[in-house]
């Protein structure tokens, strides 16, 4: 068997990653439908493998505030994975899961009732993606306890640009756009370490 690498990921490889994406993507729709009684619409999901360095311009600029979800991933694959909002989208979403009760106002810190409520909904959507994930492979995944928080998107991504780092250069990034009078955009990335990610493939059946 090869090495594997990042850098050769080929289309098969990455076509397994994008369906994975879509599903997962698929399920935390699902999830927080049914979370907030609505009816929801979702775009297909873009997956793409994008270079560490360079997931804070994938998703705005660098200086503007975000919420990020991180959670570490344990059982039969390790690393670590994050979920990721821009403050209008994750403002939206927790307004209706709070039934407007939320502050919502532009430039207010969120209470502690308002970031315990994103810190749910990041733990059903990562679940969500775990779970397609466990599914197609018949791993056992499970998430940690997440950890949340406020902050520039460059600081918020230099977690995993710092775990990451002594795996390769790639993370896979998945945008999602979903809503339903109003679109909110949400942004997963996947970082199993290097192991996992060869243990992903395999139970799949591909074999490099």
């Amino acid at each position: 068997m090869g090495q594997f690498s990042f850098d050769n990921l080929n289309s098969m490889y990455f076509d397994v990653l994008k369906e994975i994406g879509n599903i997962g993507a698929g399920n935390a729709t699902t999830a927080i439908a049914t979370m907030l009684n609505l009816t929801i619409d979702m775009k297909v999901p873009k997956v793409e493998l994008r270079a560490v360095e360079d997931l804070g311009n994938a998703i705005c600029p660098e200086e503007e505030t975000i919420v990020g979800i991180f959670l570490e991933v344990q059982n039969d694959i390790s690393g670590s994975m994050m979920f990721l909002m821009r403050l209008d989208s994750a403002r939206y979403l927790v307004d209706r899961l709070m039934c407007g009760m939320g502050t919502g106002a532009e430039g207010d810190a969120f209470s502690e009732m308002e970031l315990s409520a994103m810190k749910e909904i990041g733990n059903i959507i990562a679940g969500s993606y775990l779970s397609a994930l466990s599914t197609m492979t018949n791993l056992v995944i499970t998430p940690s306890i997440p950890y949340i928080a406020v902050d520039m998107a460059a600081a918020i991504l230099s977690v995993p640009a710092i775990q990451f780092g002594q795996f390769g250069d790639n993370a896979l990034l998945i945008e999602t756009e979903f809503g339903d009078d109003v679109m909110m955009e949400g942004y997963f990335i996947l970082l199993p370490d290097e192991g996992s990610y060869e243990k992903i493939l395999q139970s799949l059946g591909i074999t490099f």
